[in-house]
């Protein structure tokens, strides 16, 4: 019986008893009397405002390290469709990109082995589910920090790998020079993205009136463009760049000057799992500290043996901090080797050599004016 309802009911029985007591002849009534107590517990909102984004309780504690040693890949949601980041090269037929080398950095620090990875193609509306779902270890795939999804998706983000922003591609011959040349034009954007609701807001912002034409993924949005569909096509201003080599005519296209937004992009882990979660972090710092010492895929072996404390700490050489992790100790020097710093990582994917060829920017070292920082290995 709740312990509530027989308090209650004894309370009852027993002022009987008493007018009994006290008046002779008194009719007893037992009143019975149910106390219910309600708990409400509030449904989870489903409304994150991003289009698209569903919200996800915290998971309970796991341990993805074991998980993925048990299995003997790492297992990454990346993108398939945006060259320069996450794509299939058509010939080799195999996945490249730099989100894709930071899959293989992951991998090369948990397991040793750079090539022990598994792209699972994910879509913007779907990349959420599947992590948390636990269907992939990590999400890699140009995924924009935002305060509604770090604390409403059951998601970590750790250091953000690319600093970006919104902007807008337009056809050189539309004359176009500005955002306020769109007024009551079309424009292409991908759903369940940043994207989608940036545009609206800035255009809102500027009344600017225009038309959204709206498609799930990125291929599909730059045929529309590419097709004439819309007069204008926005997405990250390095996604734009990305795209542009796959139009029809891509020297017939200009990316206006205007950002519309600021967009760090980096991997996110599940809640639960903070020792899985410091793995990819650190990872992500052992690319930048790498750079910021000068070491790199090519002189790493030549720094092993010196005598400076942060190297070894680094390398692995003194100390146990890859064994607060369950890691071994070289963890960041296979990183290092196997897959490179992140200037080696930009470059191979977006740098000079490439059809990209993107500046740096804010991707830079924070010595060289960028935002690239990592904390101390020590």
């Amino acid at each position: 019986m709740n312990k509530k309802y027989f308090l209650v009911l004894v309370s009852a029985v027993l002022v009987a008893l008493l007018l009994v007591a006290c008046g002779g002849q008194a009719q007893v009534e037992t009143v019975t009397v149910e106390v219910t107590r309600i708990v409400e517990v509030p449904a989870a909102s489903t409304d994150t405002g991003q289009t698209g984004e569903t919200t996800a309780m915290p998971s309970a504690e796991g341990n993805t390290l074991q998980t993925v040693r048990d299995r003997g890949t790492v297992k990454c949601g990346g993108n398939q469709s945006v060259p320069g980041f996450g794509y299939i090269n058509p010939d080799t037929n195999e996945f490249e990109g730099f989100d894709i080398d930071f899959c293989k950095a992951v991998a090369a620090a948990a397991l040793g082995d750079a090539t022990a990875f598994e792209i699972r193609p994910t879509t913007a509306n779907e990349r959420f589910p599947v992590l948390q779902s636990g269907e992939i270890d990590v999400l890699i795939r140009n995924t924009t920090w935002t305060l509604s999804r770090d604390t409403q998706l059951g998601a970590d983000f750790q250091p953000t790998t690319f600093y970006d922003g919104q902007g807008m591609m337009v056809r050189k011959d539309s004359g176009i020079t500005s955002l306020e040349g769109l007024e009551g034009g079309t424009i292409c954007v991908q759903s369940g993205t940043t994207t989608e609701k940036n545009l609206a807001d800035v255009f809102r912002a500027q009344g600017i009136n225009f038309e959204p034409v709206v498609f799930d993924d990125a291929d599909k949005t730059r045929e529309a463009y590419d097709s004439g569909q819309c007069d204008g096509f926005t997405t990250d201003k390095s996604g734009l760049v990305s795209q542009q080599i796959l139009l029809a005519e891509p020297d017939a296209h200009v990316i206006l000057d205007e950002t519309m937004s600021k967009e760090p992009l980096g991997p996110l882990t599940r809640h639960g799992d903070n020792n899985w979660g410091d793995i990819v972090m650190w990872t992500v710092n052992c690319t930048f500290e790498a750079e910021e010492l000068g070491i790199d895929s090519t002189n790493v072996d030549t720094f092993l043996g010196g005598d400076d404390p942060v190297v070894q700490n680094l390398l692995g050489e003194a100390g146990d901090l890859g064994a607060g992790m369950g890691l071994s100790n070289d963890w960041c020097y296979q990183v290092i080797k196997q897959v490179g710093n992140y200037a080696e990582i930009y470059n191979r994917n977006l740098g000079p050599d490439t059809p990209f060829d993107l500046a740096r920017g804010l991707n830079q070292q924070w010595t060289d004016g960028g935002l690239l920082y990592s904390p101390p290995f020590r």
